[in-house]
């Protein structure tokens, strides 16, 4: 089993910053890719960014050059660095992990999600 722990949450005025951090925790042998998702109007929720174990990195168009997603293969973490934000990025951000919890089963995780709210 993996446990997802999200965290770096809050309320931040428009242009303004937050960092992310997801760390996993529990029984597995190596976490693989890592991703940010939210909740998309009307849908499920939507891919933020991701990152593969070796570093490689995919966005959404909206948060293109304004979001940064990073990883500790180390630590099992992954952040994501939020610049520029906008009203409308307040959402609940959820963490998914896929894990490697026996030689040859790969589950998928998510966390509980941690609120941003971008408000003047």
């Amino acid at each position: 089993q993996v446990q997802l722990v999200e965290s770096g949450g809050g309320l931040v005025q428009p242009g303004g910053s937050l960092r992310l951090s997801c760390a996993a925790s529990g029984s597995f042998i190596k976490i693989y890719s890592m991703r940010w998702y939210r909740p998309a109007p009307g849908n499920e929720r939507e891919l933020v960014a991701g990152i593969t174990r070796d570093g490689s990195t995919n966005y959404a168009d909206f948060v293109k050059g304004r979001f940064t997603i990073s990883r500790d293969n180390a630590r099992n973490t992954v952040y994501l660095q939020m610049n520029s934000l906008k009203p409308e990025d307040t959402a609940v951000y959820y963490c998914n992990a896929a894990g490697l919890v026996t030689p040859r089963e790969i589950m998928d995780y998510w966390g509980k999600g941690t609120l941003v709210t971008v408000s003047s």
